[in-house]
């Protein structure tokens, strides 16, 4: 199955037309869906130690680029868009919360790979099933299912030369009885300082400690109903964002920052109920319902090139509350719900003395103090078998968001201000299958979707630096973002292979864009947001997997976009059209990989190249910590891996990525990638 294959891994055997859920919240074939999704087996991957987190996981998937502001940072851009334009989701509850900040950040490494089974990436407006921000595509993580075959005890361990690092995942899972199943586990991750190619070498203050851990309980009721309790918990340690420091390096004519520390501490906390039925009776023959509280706690500590200290931080905890019910009718199969999720903001700045205390406190901290943020919305998507061949998908979606912060620094005096505000909107989308032959092994498929996503508390009081030498202020009168997707495509299936091509076309209306005042605030530039204009993104995937013999495979994922904006590069009012921060150069990856009949030994050859980045915006250009002269270089990296099963419960793997120890990083991100990376991993089940 070309839209599902697995190519993140090559430690296992993905099935060919994987099953997946978050394309329409009902379980179907990856294959049968009139758009672009993923599957990724993250178990898998975890196995083989290919990847050490999710963002990394996702980098071989076509239309994704996995920028990297610090090596304790990942932050996928999906068709465009990052951040708080894509969507992130936990068993389907929502990681996205109302201080995502506009520009990568570092939350989604803030979920442990190791305790999840499976990635879905479904591409483009994804606002009809998930509300707000799901522009650029949504990405629903699943934790790792229990064992129905007695109880495993599990180990991974995972080293790397050029990361410097060691990994160590256990875990144990099993059934207490018929009735109940329990799994329990922790993974401690140990980052030294990365090394880069050749010529960069050490990459200083680039390590970091994280731990992990999480808790599942599941309870099998009377007619095939389960109800999941479930904990997942991170700390991530002292990451450093060394290009805004003295740490950082020289590459390609890249400046070096002033600051002589700028250290990030995160904590994550998720706990959730879910009840899901699958029979029922009456007006709905399955639902499931969910009721969870995450918790997100950051600081960051800066010291800057005067010497002088500050520290800052928030906590923000979200209930939420959703119901989904799906019913098959003789006029299709249709899902709806409803879903509600509230944050509450408490944040905090203090500035130091030499000895650490505080010498004076701020109004807000990077975002709002005393803030609440709330969004509703209530959906419902049909999709119905028109004749055997013709499918369609129709669905709508009400959303209200609504901010109201109470402690926000006034940009114009400095004081003390409330911004409150509140947002409706009704999106909706139209997809189309058509089966070509009547084996249904081709098929063809079109759709428009409308995406929308409301200001966050980010957008609405951010007071933080942003790039290279700015500091974001707040700007309390924004409008939503709209975007409307237009997407056709082929998919094709063989007993020897697969192949999906696709090109889609997001129209952009306002817009949110950072922008100069032209005031100068303790050295760093002043920038706030407006609404742009109108703008576009457009691209062409396409994804093949062949297999000519038994115990060969070959794969290969390209991809292509452009895209412009009107945005305001000064501060004076007049907007101007340039291509969109950060585009994603055109990009490959391919492999071919050998398994032994007896699954017992495999070896495997990837490649990964992209062309030059130089399709730069204003301040592309003027993020001269991260991005080089006239653009990001173009690069070609080949990586060598290897598996052999050491007996039936332990497997080991080899890899060494990036064998003749380029020089490269990904556009945008502020360090280089590994150089000659040597990686071990071993896997233990007693």
């Amino acid at each position: 199955m070309c839209a599902g294959f697995w190519v993140g891994a090559f430690a296992a055997e993905l099935t060919r037309t994987p099953l997946v859920v978050t394309a329409t919240r009902d379980e179907a074939e990856a294959f049968d869906l009139p758009l672009s999704v993923h599957s990724i087996d993250l178990e898998a991957d975890s196995i083989s130690g290919i990847s050490r987190s999710i963002p990394e996981s996702l980098r071989y998937t076509p239309a994704i680029m996995v920028q990297k502001t610090g090596h304790g940072q990942g932050s996928p851009y999906i068709r465009g868009f990052t951040s708080q334009r894509t969507l992130f989701l936990i068993d389907g509850i929502r990681l996205n919360n109302s201080v995502f900040r506009d520009g990568p950040n570092q939350y989604w490494n803030t979920v442990d790979g190791y305790s999840i089974g499976r990635i879905e990436i479904v591409k483009g407006p994804g606002s009809v099933l998930y509300g707000s921000d799901a522009l650029g595509g949504t990405v629903n993580v699943f934790s790792r299912d229990i064992q129905s075959d007695g109880w495993l005890r599990h180990m991974n361990l995972r080293y790397s030369d050029a990361e410097n690092s060691t990994i160590g995942r256990v875990d144990v899972s099993g059934y207490l009885n018929e009735a109940l199943a329990v799994s329990l586990g922790g993974t401690h991750k140990e980052f030294g300082d990365l090394e880069g190619g050749s010529d960069v070498g050490t990459q200083a203050k680039t390590g970091y400690d994280e731990s992990a851990w999480d808790a599942k309980l599941v309870s099998f009721l009377a007619n095939d109903a389960t109800l999941t309790f479930a904990h997942f918990g991170l700390s991530q340690d002292d990451a450093w964002r060394t290009h805004k420091t003295i740490y950082g390096i020289s590459w390609e004519g890249t400046t070096v920052g002033n600051e002589q520390a700028r250290i990030f501490d995160q904590d994550r906390r998720l706990t959730y109920l879910q009840y899901n039925a699958p029979v029922m009776t009456g007006f709905a023959d399955r639902m499931k319902t969910s009721v969870s509280w995450h918790e997100q706690d950051e600081e960051r500590f800066r010291t800057k090139s005067s010497g002088s200290s500050d520290r800052q931080g928030f906590d923000v905890g979200t209930l939420g509350v959703a119901a989904e019910f799906g019913k098959d009718t003789s006029s299709g199969d249709w899902v709806w719900g409803i879903d509600y999720y509230h944050d509450t903001v408490d944040s905090f700045s203090h500035k130091l003395n030499a000895d650490g205390s505080i010498r004076k406190s701020g109004v807000q901290g990077p975002v709002a103090d005393d803030a609440t943020y709330g969004t509703l919305g209530a959906y419902l998507q049909d999709g119905y078998d028109v004749t055997d061949e013709l499918a369609l998908v129709v669905g709508l979606r009400y959303t209200r968001s609504e901010a109201d912060a109470k402690s926000v620094q006034d940009p114009v005096n400095g004081g003390s201000m409330s911004v409150a505000d509140e947002w409706d909107n009704v999106s909706g989308s139209v997809r189309l299958r058509y089966y070509v032959n009547e084996a249904h092994t081709v098929q063809t498929f079109a759709g428009v979707s409308q995406g929308f996503r409301a200001p966050n508390l980010s957008d609405l009081t951010r007071l933080d630096s942003a790039r290279s030498n700015e500091t974001e202020t707040p700007a309390p009168d924004l409008d939503p973002e709209y975007v409307v997707s237009y997407e056709v495509g082929a998919k094709f299936l063989h007993d020897q292979g697969s192949m999906e091509i696709a090109y889609y076309y997001t129209d952009i209306d306002g817009m949110i864009v950072r922008t100069p005042t032209g005031l100068v605030i303790d050295g760093e530039n002043e920038v706030t947001k407006k609404n742009g204009g109108d703008g576009f993104v457009q691209g062409v995937e396409l994804t093949a997997r062949w297999t000519p013999y038994e115990d060969w495979e070959v794969w290969g994922v390209a991809s292509w976009l452009d895209g412009e904006g009107e945005t305001y590069p000064t501060s004076d009012p007049v907007a101007v059209v340039e291509p969109l921060d950060r585009l994603m150069p055109a990009t490959g990856h391919v492999g071919v990989r050998w398994m032994r009949p007896d699954g017992g030994l495999w070896l495997a050859a990837v490649g990964s190249a992209a062309a030059k980045a130089d399709q730069l915006s204003t301040r592309d250009q003027s993020d001269t910590q991260r991005i080089p002269p006239g653009g990001t270089p173009g690069y070609a990296v080949l990586s060598l891996r290897g598996g052999v099963r050491l007996s039936d419960a332990s497997d080991l793997t080899v890899s060494v990525e990036n064998v003749t120890d380029e020089d490269y990083r990904i556009h945008g991100s502020g360090l280089n990638e590994a150089g000659r990376n040597v990686v071990v991993a071993l896997d233990v089940r007693f």
